[in-house]
């Protein structure tokens, strides 16, 4: 697989995100075995990235990557995430990234992954009650000690970032960017090349609407997150169900899976971008590492480029307050 580097953090293009192995989504946490299996997997196939977090679960997801990265630790770039659960004593479902939080966190991830350093560690949301310079400052004193390698922000909007980068350097901002989501091109993207900041796409399928495969809300189960996310809603869904279908006809032509187009695409935007598809599975692990391969010419980007965004938000009301635009 090709390899892009996130400021100096040198990634294959592809990396795995593993939230939904034990969080979020249908099945998820039903097969751990599946799961360890298709970690092996995408290492065995060169994906170096594997992303998790301490509220993944909370902290199953870290432990199940722990357990998946048993005597192979030193193949990855482990990245884990901060500041969605408050170490203390803020009130349940309150950002925390507090220097005093943080510290608790870090010794918590690091003991669930079974390392000894954690290669990149990021804010999971801003924290408005923490300035971003005290949480920078505690950041940089653990890549002093080495227990993290890099920092990284995610959903940070371009003040933020440039606040923390003048603090310490920042390797990697992380948000939300697909066929379906391009609000990062306008704000964050010109931020982060003018300042060497790597781009780490999460839900870059659509949250699985770009693999073509859910055509109805029936298929999720109760546990699912998307049964409540504005996208997957009434009209919206049907709406984005058409803008599914036109990278369907896109996929047809350049004989690909619509997953592995929307990927194709993201993987065009850039040598500094590394999305992270999340699977569970080995199957579908290696049709989305096979985009790696896959070229699209002007005309095909140009058609996917044209496309609407998705109707509706990416998150409920509640998660948007969290994320900072």
């Amino acid at each position: 697989m090709e390899h892009i580097t996130l400021g100096d953090l040198d990634v294959a293009r592809i990396g795995l995100g593993a939230m939904g192995m034990s969080h979020g989504y249908t099945g998820a946490g039903s097969d751990d075995d599946e799961s360890v299996r298709t970690v092996h997997r995408a290492l065995d196939l060169g994906v170096t990235l594997v992303d998790t977090a301490e509220v993944y679960g909370p902290y199953a997801n870290e432990e199940l990557v722990g357990r998946a990265l048993k005597g192979r630790r030193d193949e990855v770039v482990l990245a884990t995430k901060f500041g969605m659960i408050s170490h203390t004593g803020r009130p349940r479902g309150s950002l925390d990234s507090s220097p005093e939080s943080i510290r608790v966190a870090v010794e918590g991830s690091l003991t669930r992954l079974g390392t000894d350093r954690i290669d990149l560690y990021y804010q999971h949301r801003v924290d408005p009650d923490t300035p971003i310079e005290d949480t920078i400052g505690v950041l940089a004193d653990l890549v002093a000690e080495g227990k993290i390698r890099h920092i990284g922000l995610s959903e940070a909007g371009p003040d933020t970032i440039r606040r923390a980068h003048a603090v310490h350097p920042v390797t990697a901002v992380q948000s939300e960017y697909s066929l379906f989501t391009r609000d990062p091109e306008a704000r964050v993207l010109p931020v982060l090349r003018e300042l060497n900041i790597g781009f780490v796409p999460f839900s870059p399928l659509g949250r699985g609407f770009l693999t073509g495969a859910i055509r109805s809300t029936d298929q999720f189960d109760a546990g699912d997150f998307r049964a409540e996310n504005p996208r997957f809603t009434e009209e919206n869904f049907q709406h984005n169900l058409r803008l599914a279908d036109e990278v369907a006809a896109i996929a047809t032509e350049v004989g690909a899976t619509p997953a592995q187009v929307a990927l194709a695409w993201l993987l065009a935007q850039g040598d500094d971008i590394a999305p992270i598809p999340g699977t569970k599975r080995v199957s579908r692990l290696e049709e989305n590492l096979a985009a790696d391969a896959v070229r699209l010419d002007d005309e095909q980007l140009a058609a996917l480029s044209s496309l609407p965004q998705a109707a509706g938000d990416t998150h409920t009301e509640a998660q948007m307050r969290m994320m900072e635009r």
